[in-house]
């Protein structure tokens, strides 16, 4: 944010003016998506579920309860890590950190410090115009804590519900590169949609399976050095919420450093309702967890053997699928853009193109049936949609086969409706209603010249200078063809005949 502001080494002055750059990290908490929880056998699928239906001893952090670590959970934050680009250890380890808070049973949680997963990736995004690769400091798994939720009834409580406690959780978290809020934005949209794009979590923000806290501070503009005091924002449940949040904050403390304020180092809360970020506590440091290794878990050898294993499970990511439906196939930027932005609408189109080639039907004329016609009919969920790729694609390549089945435009997408209604496919509906266009040239001539001929006044007041008419026309032929004659072919030897004819009465 370009700003102005007097300071001195530790206090604003009013003679020096500096323009200060706002420095933001995120720490992204993600669930992972596993059958059990991390440690223990209980059904990770909380979200929903009755208050406290899905615990144990271990999750409940009874006494001697011994946790055992989920393979596919580890698996998970590995495959996260390498499509971050991030380095592979050959040992990491669990860690305990200590707090207190009702939400956490043990009085610790199962997290990862100097021993993590993963370390040193990096997420390439484009923001404001620029290209700018953002780097990870690292992936590592920990344990969820409890949910608790406040009340009024006589007077403040709160109650705990468990069942979040234990689920798989990842945390990425990014070096201090990101310097607008517009940053923040682009950063957090690319990894969610590459965590959902390789399965790892379903990136809902409001239902907390993805939650994003920004670490924000401000510094001269033109300096390397980081500030010793950030603030950190909570609660907050969509991408657009933490938008407007860290456009907030960056403001609020530019205002304390004009002022000649201080700000202070303290975790905030976010105030959807009022629009402001209010504080709630005093934000912690490493050391004031007091980490110590997990005497009951192993240290886990991660070899080569297995990071290879997982590396062979990623998909094509948005990134590059973007750039080969461009390069390859020719699409838009925007087309691009939309098709691979979700792996399920990429995977259909990817069939679809595959059929496609067998039929001659070229990827741009996919691309825009699944984006303009399929979309609208399956409300942005492809998944609801009845139709296979295979069968979009027969329906599609007959709009120019040449064949006894061809059909207009508007034909097809009556078609379409009736596909997704009974789930037939577009052959066995064209021969049951016989909608192949059978008319040829001169039938649709002589069609046309017979309407001509029945609506002299139509046509004097056409070429009088009232062309919204020739819409009637086309309506009548149409009519008369009862949809045997193409469109298209009728709207161009329509205007034709029509000029022909001005031309004979001239």
């Amino acid at each position: 944010m370009n700003s102005a502001v007097h300071t001195t080494s530790s206090v604003v002055s009013p003679r020096v003016m500096i323009d200060f750059e706002p420095v933001i990290g995120l720490e992204v908490h993600a669930q992972v998506l596993t059958k059990s929880k991390m440690f223990c056998g209980c059904s990770a699928e909380a979200f929903g579920a009755p208050p406290n239906s899905h615990v144990c001893p271990i999750c409940l952090g009874m006494p001697g309860a011994l946790p055992v670590i989920n393979r596919a959970a580890v698996e998970a934050t590995i495959l996260t890590a390498l499509a971050l680009n991030c380095a592979i250890p050959d040992y990491a380890k669990f860690d305990r950190k200590n707090y207190m808070y009702p939400d956490l049973m043990k009085g610790y949680q199962i997290s990862q410090y100097d021993l993590p997963l993963s370390r040193n990736g990096w997420l390439e995004i484009e923001s404001e115009g620029v290209t700018k690769k953002i780097g990870i400091r690292r992936v590592h798994l920990e344990e969820d804590t409890a949910k608790l939720f406040h009340v009024n009834q006589t007077g403040a409580a709160s109650l705990i519900d468990m069942n979040r406690s234990g689920v798989p959780l990842m945390e990425i978290v990014s070096q201090p590169e990101l310097h607008s809020a517009e940053d923040v934005k682009q950063y957090a949209t690319s990894l969610r949609q590459i965590l959902r794009y390789i399965g790892v979590c379903s990136g809902d923000m409001e239902k907390g399976a993805l939650r994003i806290e920004p670490n924000i501070s401000l510094r001269p503009r033109g300096t390397t050095e980081l500030s010793a005091t950030r603030t950190e924002i909570k609660n907050l449940n969509s991408i657009s919420a933490m938008f407007h949040a860290v456009e907030f904050e960056i403001a609020r403390q530019e205002k304390i450093l004009r002022a000649g304020g201080r700000v202070a180092q303290e975790t905030m809360g976010w105030d959807e309702t009022k629009g402001v970020t209010v504080p709630q506590r005093s934000k912690e440091e490493a050391h004031d967890y007091r980490y110590f290794p997990e005497p009951d878990l192993p240290r886990l050898h991660v070899t080569r053997e297995w990071v290879s294993e997982i590396q062979a499970r990623l998909p094509e990511l948005p990134k590059a699928k973007r750039a080969r439906y461009m390069s390859e196939l020719g699409l838009s930027a925007y087309d691009a853009g939309v098709l691979s932005a979700e792996r399920n609408v990429a995977d259909y189109f990817d069939e679809a193109v595959r059929a496609g080639k067998e039929k001659n039907v070229p990827p741009k004329q996919i691309a825009n049936w699944i984006t303009n016609e399929l979309f609208a009919r399956a409300k942005g969920d492809i998944d609801t949609c009845p139709i296979k790729p295979g069968h979009l694609v027969d329906l599609i390549s007959h709009l120019f086969d040449g064949s006894p089945r061809q059909i207009d435009y508007t034909v097809a997408r009556n078609i379409l409706d009736e596909m997704i209604a009974t789930g037939r496919d577009a052959d066995s509906i064209i021969d049951e209603k016989d909608l192949g266009l059978t008319m040829d040239y001169n039938q649709i001539a002589m069609t046309i010249a017979k309407v001509l001929d029945a609506n002299p006044k139509e046509i004097e007041e056409y070429h009088s200078g009232k062309e919204k008419l020739l819409n009637f026309f086309k309506g009548q032929v149409m009519k008369e063809t009862k949809g045997k004659a193409s469109a298209v072919t009728i709207n161009v030897m329509l205007q034709e005949m029509l000029a022909e004819r001005r031309q004979q009465s001239q």
